[in-house]
């Protein structure tokens, strides 16, 4: 057992989560790390590295993305011993467990104040606990999901999705779920291609290489997705699919022009491309037309209620394409027949009964309010950021690279998220920051956390070569 392996980074320039993928990899090869031997903790490295936990993640997934590793939970890290599994070999998130590091402000993912959810559900449950019929004894269905789909409908009039109806749309354990369901409705040959935005929401690649399929970058700028790159990767790979965040990019907060959602929607038909309109974290009012507005034949528009109400619920959905509904809801029904009738049930009361349109709206007050206050602290730098929008994006001044500001503020107690982590496998970042909304934390701590990233941002560290 190793737990001793400590790379010289200096010698495999670039980021450093590639320098050290490339280090394991050669010391794996090389027979310096043997079969079984166990890596030292993300932590533990990280700290004899000086670079930040992130960091040793990133590269500890991608070797194990790649079969060099194996991670066990509850025992650590090892060199894999035998040939790559075919199935997923690491977590979606990488949990960090806070309750030993109590001082700890996490930034890095939005988190929804209480605003009342539970007392809510409790209420709905106890009406619904009522009236158990025999129903409750069989398998649930798609034919019995129909009230559900259709107080969706009412829940998405603030978007302009174009006509829709209870048919159109399909249901999901939650938005990543949802993308899933789509790639195996849509996808097919061996190795099929997935486009995405090259700084892009982790479970793309995760849901793409699920369904066996590649996924790759496409270059953004201030306004998304660039038209132009889009058309070459389709002249180039021949892709399916593109995955696309128009309203609200994560992680750089663009919204996009109505001109460009055209441009892409034009592409699209072009090359037979079949669009997912990811919506999951837009939860304010918008009257920009949607992609699905726009090219109703081919865009599968996605959305769910964990940012707006609670992620506990799991519910998530998708507008399919116009006459494609029942190849959703089919795809889904081969998956997992249907929703349990718990989630269905208890979705559906807070649905009809107004409750959820009243708890969405007391979340967008609260997080307008923590959006204003991080605005104001962090507003002297160059901050991307929109309203109802529950995180911002900062680019960061000359002289500060993100994995060291990420390293510095968590030393001061913040957690903060850099932009390696939004990156594609074969990607490259830009040295900025996504700073999360935190609803859930005391403004006693909220405060002071984004006083001290504004403290760091303005004093870049003097020897830092640019």
């Amino acid at each position: 057992m190793d737990t001793n392996w400590r790379p010289d980074l200096s010698q495999h320039p670039g980021p450093k989560y590639l320098a050290l993928t490339r280090a394991l990899r050669e010391s794996i090869r090389a027979g310096e790390l043997a079969p079984g031997a166990q890596l030292p903790t993300v932590r533990d490295l990280a700290w004899s590295l000086q670079v930040t936990p992130g960091t040793v993640s990133r590269a500890y997934q991608m070797a194990t993305q790649e079969g060099l590793l194996a991670a066990t939970v509850g025992r650590g890290t090892f060199v894999a011993a035998r040939a790559p599994r075919l199935g997923p070999t690491q977590a979606l998130f990488q949990e960090r467990d806070l309750g030993n590091e109590p001082w700890l402000v996490d930034l890095r993912s939005p988190q929804l104040p209480d605003v009342g959810q539970a007392a809510a559900m409790t209420a709905a449950l106890s009406r619904i606990g009522g009236d158990l019929g025999t129903d409750w004894q069989d398998y649930p269905s798609q034919r019995g999901e129909a009230p559900l789909r259709d107080a969706l409908c009412d829940w998405l009039s603030d978007r302009v999705l174009g006509p829709i109806t209870e048919a159109d749309i399909a249901l999901s354990h939650g938005g990543q779920n949802a993308l899933l369901l789509v790639f195996l409705c849509c996808l097919r040959g061996d190795r099929p291609v997935i486009l995405t935005e090259d700084l892009a929401y982790p479970g793309i690649r995760h849901a793409g290489r699920l369904a066996r399929a590649e996924v790759v970058g496409v270059e953004i700028d201030a306004h998304g997705l660039c038209p132009a790159a889009l058309e070459a990767a389709c002249r180039r790979h021949g892709a399916q699919i593109l995955v696309i965040t128009p309203e609200a990019q994560n992680p750089t907060a663009a919204r996009m022009p109505l001109e460009r959602r055209e441009a892409i929607a034009a592409i699209a038909r072009k090359y037979d491309l079949q669009i997912i309109e990811d919506d999951c974290y837009s939860i304010a009012e918008s009257q920009l037309p949607s992609i699905r507005a726009l090219a109703p034949d081919r865009t599968w528009y996605v959305g769910s209620l964990s940012k707006s109400l609670s992620p506990a619920l799991r519910l998530g959905y998708v507008v399919c394409p116009t006459g494609m509904g029942e190849a959703g809801r089919l795809t889904a029904q081969h998956s997992f027949f249907a929703l349990s009738r718990p989630v269905s049930d208890l979705c559906l009361d807070l649905l009809e009964s107004g409750v959820a349109d009243q708890l969405r709206r007391a979340v967008v007050a609260e997080f307008s309010v923590r959006l204003q206050q991080m605005v104001n602290a962090l507003g002297a730098f160059d901050i991307r950021w929109q309203p109802g929008l529950p995180f911002i994006w900062v680019p960061l001044p000359t002289g500060w690279r993100g994995s060291t500001l990420a390293r510095m503020a968590e030393a001061e107690g913040v957690l903060v998220r850099q932009a390696d982590e939004y990156a594609l496998i074969h990607g490259r970042a830009p040295h900025a920051l996504r700073v999360a909304v935190a609803g859930a934390i005391p403004q006693a701590r909220y405060l002071p956390a984004l006083d001290t990233l504004a403290r760091l941002l303005a004093r870049p560290p003097s020897d830092m070569a640019v």
